[in-house]
């Protein structure tokens, strides 16, 4: 798992400039009404935004916190971009003011859900390595 490190790094900063770089523009400096356009802007560059930030805490959660069997690094991506869509999700939501605290735990048991089957099935495809024992001797 340690040669996925600067492959991690190197995407979250990419998300991350791209990500808010994007967002701080759409909000600060163009001052757009809330057209449709704007507001899927607003959605994907959430997302990535997020994705980006929440990239390095869960390479570092899965590093601090191994599992039995290594991980690929096709699951820190996808449970970085749960974060984003979480966070952007929740944030489109409240444009509209339609977040409440059941609105919140339910996305969030939701996306739970995914990821622990996903993570099921992804543990019951796998095959583990044969050592035959005639290498032995």
């Amino acid at each position: 798992m340690q040669h996925y490190f600067k492959q991690t790094m190197t995407s979250s900063l990419a998300l991350m400039l791209i990500g808010w770089g994007g967002l701080g523009l759409l909000i600060f400096f163009f001052q757009i009404p809330p057209l449709v356009w704007a507001r899927w802007g607003f959605f994907v560059l959430g997302i990535m935004a997020l994705t980006g930030t929440a990239l390095p805490v869960v390479y570092f959660l899965h590093r601090r916190f191994p599992d039995e069997h290594p991980i690929e690094s096709n699951v820190i991506v996808r449970q970085a971009l749960w974060a984003g869509v979480y966070g952007a999700t929740l944030a489109w939501l409240q444009l509209g003011r339609l977040v409440t605290l059941y609105v919140i735990l339910g996305l969030a048991g939701g996306l739970f859900a995914a990821e622990y089957f996903i993570r099921l099935r992804e543990k019951a495809r796998r095959i583990p390595p044969v050592i035959s024992d005639d290498d032995a001797s």
